[in-house]
């Protein structure tokens, strides 16, 4: 499988003194600015060090670049109309629920709040649609997954563009800072939390932002309180796990959710995400009383299950997005950025699937419900997986995608405690494109594109995260191809 290569926007490698100086300048802006994670190996709350970065912005064809912006609102919308159908959902997951039990355990509570009647029927959605560029196709966008929970790196990717403008000045290069495109993320996304607060139109309410036991993301989530306050500074912010929220919150008789004798207003999940995340039934109680309150829930627990990868494989199936979106324009835009995708149930699809996928194993992605990254097998592995889950349940659990081959920029990829200069090596980027919605099933009061990140990782690794530790923050460098 080969792979076509795009220009650098300035030409590489650049000298070794002048590397060496434009690095150390960019680490010092991105300490000086909040473009940092705290140390997983050795972690205090009292220092941070710098996320890793991509020292010059990737290039990105603008018409594509484009169209995925244009598209967010799109995407918004056929999520939400699928989060509210309740039969789809239930049809979609319910091979899986018998083999996965972290999904099960969120549809199980979907299914209880349902039945007992919601007591808040307004969601908010802060998305991420994700894409790598696919050569064969003439270099066109494919989705790699839609983010309905805990969608990162708002925060920082809105700070990025200052730092790689920066450097191009310091580079000699103010002229390319042009073909860089603004970046609203951040602003974007909070002023979706804000909008949801004022539709709950209680006085003295609060923000709940649900946080892990240890965040090492802590800059992309702070910014976020940081930018609320200084807005809104009449709305106060609470950060809490799950375990705390079991043991500090309660449900009045109206169901709303105190929390230090206020209501909460709107609920922010940034962690919730991952089994880990649930170590014992008190937080999935806490889940459980969050999703009966009065809480607009971001996300709530449909659009948690709106965005497995489960759902992505079957709205990919042909008359299922029509279903939704009727005949027009914009489902054929949407089915065009979709790449392969197919289901590994037990039933004449999924075993042709499986022996596609053993016949040319490198050819595919095996993808489980889970988000955080690090959790897809690739290659070798896939054929592994798929000899051993052959006859067994567990493989329901799993989705099949055609792998996506995007084309190759050289770089220098900056990393915390790396040696200076990096080397020059090849790599490969991935947008994604923010997304604010805002709606109960029958009336949307807000939906629109907020902003982008750009997430890059060497050419030859197969996870990309950067919160995991695989990838690298970037801004697209948009071309007229």
């Amino acid at each position: 499988m080969t792979q076509a290569r795009l220009a650098s926007c300035i030409p590489l490698p650049l000298e070794h003194k002048l590397l060496v100086s434009v690095i150390e300048k960019a680490k010092d802006w991105a300490l000086m600015h909040g473009v940092g994670m705290r140390d997983r190996k050795n972690f205090t709350k009292d220092s941070i060090q710098i996320a890793p970065f991509v020292l010059l912005p990737s290039p990105f064809p603008r018409t594509e670049f484009t169209k995925a912006v244009e598209l967010q609102p799109v995407l918004n919308e056929l999520m939400h109309k699928v989060a509210h159908d309740d039969e789809f959902l239930t049809c979609t997951l319910e091979n899986a629920l018998q083999v996965d039990e972290f999904t099960a355990n969120l549809f199980d509570i979907w299914v209880k709040v349902r039945d007992e009647g919601m007591a808040q029927n307004l969601s908010l959605g802060l998305f991420r649609s994700d894409y790598l560029m696919q050569n064969p196709d003439g270099n066109s966008i494919k989705q790699v997954e839609f983010n309905t929970v805990a969608s990162s790196f708002g925060a920082l990717a809105a700070y990025l563009p200052d730092m790689t403008r920066y450097i191009l000045r310091q580079l000699g290069q103010p002229e390319l800072i042009k073909n860089m495109p603004a970046n609203l993320a951040l602003s974007g996304l909070c002023s979706g939390i804000t909008e949801a607060y004022d539709l709950f139109g209680v006085p003295r309410a609060v923000i709940l932002f649900v946080v892990e036991e240890v965040s090492y993301n802590i800059c992309d989530q702070r910014f976020h309180e940081f930018e609320i306050s200084e807005k809104r500074p009449e709305i106060m912010i609470y950060r809490r796990t799950l375990t705390e929220i079991y043991d500090e919150t309660t449900l009045n008789d109206k169901k709303q959710l105190i929390l230090d004798g206020h209501p909460v207003a709107v609920v922010y999940y940034r962690s919730g995400y991952e089994p880990a995340q649930y170590p014992s039934a008190k937080e999935w109680d806490a889940r459980l009383r969050v999703e009966r309150s009065t809480a607009i829930k971001c996300p709530s627990i449909h659009y948690q299950l709106a965005g497995t990868k489960k759902v992505q494989q079957a709205l990919a199936a042909p008359g299922v997005l029509e279903k939704f979106m009727g005949a027009g324009a914009a489902t054929g835009r949407v089915r065009d950025i979709f790449t392969g995708l197919y289901s590994l149930d037990f039933d004449e699809n999924g075993e042709r699937a499986v022996d596609m996928a053993l016949a040319d194993a490198e050819r595919f992605v095996l993808k489980p419900q889970r988000e955080g990254g690090g959790n897809n097998l690739y290659g070798s592995d896939v054929r592994e997986a798929l000899l051993r889950m052959r006859h067994s349940r567990e493989r329901a659990a799993y989705i099949l995608m055609e792998r996506i081959l995007p084309p190759l920029v050289a770089g220098y990829v900056v990393r915390p405690g790396a040696a200076v200069p990096p080397p020059l090596t090849d790599l490969v980027s991935e947008l994604g494109i923010f997304g604010v919605i805002i709606g109960t099933k029958d009336k949307i009061y807000c939906n629109r594109q907020a902003g982008h990140m750009l997430r890059t990782k060497l050419a030859d690794a197969n996870e990309g995260g950067v919160a995991a530790g695989l990838g690298a923050l970037d801004s697209p460098y948009l071309l007229d191809l």
